[in-house]
């Protein structure tokens, strides 16, 4: 008699039971391992040499940092979700101090009244300059921050300040007044136009952009390098969430961590897509200690 697994689902379909528990078992067998060929992971985990990892592996190496850099793609619902977990998974471990780029410094008052319950998030909203997608990529890990009461330190330099540096230079940063000067990293701000990231920035903007357009950029890495240094405490890790171009290649934010504070680990984190997730394309290799590959096809929030 006939027992194949496709013969015993063709009975079942009309209505005949499989003969015997082993026929039953062997169809299950089968089904689990059909169901399991034909899904498609929305993501996949790799080290910086292309090594794929486990969920595990990777909570074990973020917990090495001292510093952790996030490199997220603005609009992609994974790396906001592989967010979250990765702020539980280093909490477990320890305590934790949380900061990022969509906050900026001069919203550190308003974001510091939504932690102690002074304002609501609406309040927040009201009273902060926060991105578009606030409410549905950024709201959750102030929420998770609120929550568990961690620090939470808004990073990024005013964005009218990255505006004029993108018009006048460095310079225009004399005009800043003093008291405003503690939302800016320290000036002079330092600067090497050769760095890769750097460079390849301004050939990708062309005719768009300029040196004074690299150097708002460098102004948005240094400032959130100083506050990331400034806010570090003993025994805990400090979880930083920035654009992965920040932070790509170690260089922009790390390069001026490292000039800042040279002792403490970092640990980097970027977020990429791909059409085929197998491997790690050659171009995204040393991108990141952890690389995030999420499905090309997956939808982007914006």
């Amino acid at each position: 008699m006939d027992r194949t697994p496709a013969f015993i689902l063709l009975n079942l379909m009309r209505g005949i039971p499989p003969f015997g528990s082993k026929a039953l078992l062997l169809l299950c067998a089968s089904f689990t391992s059909f169901v399991q060929a034909q899904v498609r992971p929305a993501y996949a985990l790799f080290d910086g040499k292309g090594k794929k990892l486990s969920e595990k592996q990777m909570v074990r190496l973020v917990g090495e940092g001292d510093v952790i850099l996030f490199g997220e793609l603005h609009n992609n619902p994974i790396a906001h979700w592989m967010e979250l977990v990765v702020m539980r998974e280093l909490l477990a471990q320890g305590p934790l101090v949380i900061g990022a780029e969509m906050v900026e410094a001069d919203d550190q008052a308003a974001v510091d009244q939504y932690l102690r319950g002074e304002v609501d998030a609406e309040g927040l909203d009201t009273l902060a300059s926060l991105w578009p997608n606030h409410k549905t990529d950024y709201a959750p890990l102030l929420a998770f921050a609120k929550e568990k009461q961690l620090p939470f330190v808004a990073t990024n330099v005013p964005r009218r300040y990255a505006r004029a540096v993108s018009k006048g230079g460095f310079e225009a940063l004399d005009t800043v007044p003093l008291n405003e000067r503690s939302w800016i990293a320290p000036l002079p701000i330092a600067f090497d136009p050769g760095l890769p990231g750097y460079v390849k920035m301004l050939t990708m903007m062309g005719e768009h952009g300029g040196p004074s357009t690299v150097k708002a950029q460098a102004l948005k890495d240094a400032t959130m390098a100083h506050f990331i240094a400034a806010n570090t405490k003993p025994g805990a890790r400090f979880l930083h969430f920035n654009g992965s171009y920040h932070s790509d290649f170690h260089e922009a934010i790390g390069w001026y961590l490292k000039r800042a504070r040279p002792e403490l680990k970092q640990v980097t984190i970027a977020t990429i897509t791909q059409e085929d997730m197998s491997t790690l394309a050659k171009e995204h290799l040393g991108k990141a200690d952890i690389i995030i590959c999420v499905d090309a096809l997956m939808p982007s929030s914006y």
